[in-house]
């Protein structure tokens, strides 16, 4: 690719974030747009954007999101979400921070064995059954579980997709993220309880009249078909089983989706196109647009030259290396997204741990993948847990806005990358 196209695919890109940062234009369509002039101007084209492994859409991403929203959309009909709201409410005692921090922990323990935005996905509508039984806004409570859900995701392999790569990459297995990574998730998921206390503290308002309605209830009565439940939850234990076991059996995450939703479908009495309608189509759209942007800037060599630069930084210092590697991989990840990212500075990564005759498990591995893991947080687009948030805040009357997100995505991903770093630090070169 020539410099103009560089640098004409780097204003499309600037262009289209400027404007859904802006909110004039729907996000779905500043992507969509963005993506058709990716096309026009040559940036890419119709196979890397379709059809190629290296760039343009990532459809395991696409149909995993399809397949988990299907089988959520039969459990929605079950009174589930319903049952666990008022389960976890009253277990809270129905007061809101504690019902925060409940549903942070829920999420980040989830995230690590499932992806984060199957997560999301399974935990948002919980939330937004527990905010309208408790008439709390619903922002602060799925911000947090967003915020919450990248965090746990960076404790195992199989939590966020960067990881998987990384563990390609470098030959690492699912105990090698266990031993490195879990120890400071589960750190990192205690400060941020402790920051929503202060982020969102003039959300938990508590209505002691509603506090005494719910802890009344009886949760058994919220399930309306027990049967489709029972089939339901059978069906999700097999996804979860077949994410977990990916490496065996060596199914990608959006093919056990996809079979999972196709099983459900076809046991179960539900409309198909009941189902379908509860399907987060403008989500999807969103993640079309977006991906085939950042193809344009990985096929005009714009995230290669940034990322060889990155490495050219870093020369043979292994501490100040990694701490290059885990403040620009977070910024970064907050602005691109962090599989593309992953994907092209994996192999650079490769090339530094060589050079310094490191070990499969170098430290430079786990700066890369905290960095690209917790620097998802940092934007309202940064990571597509997210971006399926978002689509679903919006979908049921409640929309957060890119600003109301990132302004406290900001914080935490700073706060947690200083952690981090301090992290590193100890565990590998003041202690190591």
């Amino acid at each position: 690719m020539s410099d103009w196209h560089s640098w004409a695919a780097i204003a499309v890109f600037v262009g289209t974030y400027a404007l859904i940062i802006s909110e004039k234009v729907h996000r779905v369509a500043a992507a969509l747009g963005g993506a058709g002039l990716m096309l026009a101007i040559g940036a890419t084209d119709d196979v890397s954007a379709f059809y190629s492994e290296d760039s343009g859409i990532d459809w395991n991403v696409i149909f995993l999101l399809l397949g988990m929203m299907v089988i959520v959309g039969v459990l929605k009909k079950t009174g589930l979400f319903e049952y666990l709201a008022i389960w976890s409410v009253k277990k809270a005692k129905a007061k809101p921070f504690r019902v925060m921090a409940m549903l942070i922990i829920i999420t980040a323990a989830a995230s690590a064995l499932l992806d984060n935005v199957t997560t999301v996905l399974l935990i948002a509508p919980v939330t937004l059954l527990v905010c309208e039984r408790l008439a709390l806004p619903v922002a602060p409570f799925l911000i947090a579980e967003v915020l919450a859900s990248n965090i746990g995701g960076t404790a195992t392999l199989v939590g966020d997709p960067p990881n998987i790569i990384i563990a390609s990459r470098a030959g690492l297995d699912f105990n090698d993220f266990i031993v490195h990574l879990a120890p400071l998730s589960a750190l990192l998921t205690l400060v941020l309880i402790a920051m929503c206390r202060f982020l969102f503290r003039k959300s938990f308002r508590y209505d002691e009249d509603r506090a005494a309605e719910i802890m009344e209830l009886e949760e058994k009565e919220a399930i309306r078909d027990p049967r489709l439940l029972i089939q339901g939850l059978s069906v999700l234990a097999l996804v979860i089983v077949g994410f977990v076991l990916r490496p065996v059996l060596g199914f990608e995450p959006s093919v056990v989706a996809l079979l999972g939703a196709g099983l459900l479908v076809a046991v179960s009495t539900v409309e198909t196109g009941e189902v379908l309608a509860e399907v987060e189509w403008p989500t999807l759209a969103f993640f079309a647009g977006l991906f085939i942007m950042i193809g344009g800037l990985i096929d005009t060599g714009v995230i290669g030259e940034v990322s060889k630069a990155l490495a050219n930084a870093v020369g043979d210092k292994e501490l100040g290396g990694s701490m290059l590697i885990l403040g620009a991989s977070g910024i970064l990840s907050g602005v691109v997204d962090n599989i593309p990212y992953v994907a092209t500075m994996a192999p650079i990564t490769a090339d530094l741990v060589h050079s310094m005759g490191g070990d499969s498990d170098h430290v430079m591995w786990w700066a890369l993948a905290i960095g690209a893991d917790l620097g998802g947080n940092a934007t309202a687009i940064g990571a597509s847990a997210n971006v399926v948030a978002l689509g679903i805040a919006e979908r049921n009357g409640t929309p957060i806005s890119f600003w109301q997100f990132t302004k406290y995505g900001l914080v935490v991903t700073a706060a947690t990358l200083v952690i981090s770093a301090a992290y590193i630090w100890l565990r590998y070169f003041a202690l190591g």
